[in-house]
């Protein structure tokens, strides 16, 4: 974690370079921890709430199925 968010001592950060030239695999996961750590960054001080358009379902069908009862 320290070498995606820049923190790692310069020797750290020469040796996980060089294990991500050699390890493909290696190289893969720190890609999709890096995206993660974007997207996460990118959702930052956003309202996680549902869309108007899942409220008015999720309303439209507990009106629904409250007349059939």
């Amino acid at each position: 974690m320290l070498y995606l968010y820049g923190e790692a001592s310069p020797i750290l950060k020469l040796a996980i370079d060089k294990a991500l030239k050699e390890d493909a695999d290696l190289k893969k996961e720190v890609a999709t921890l890096k995206r993660s750590k974007k997207q996460l960054e990118e959702l930052k001080g956003k309202p996680l709430s549902p869309s108007q358009k899942s409220i008015d379902a999720i309303l439209k069908y507990a009106k629904e199925s409250g007349k059939k009862k």
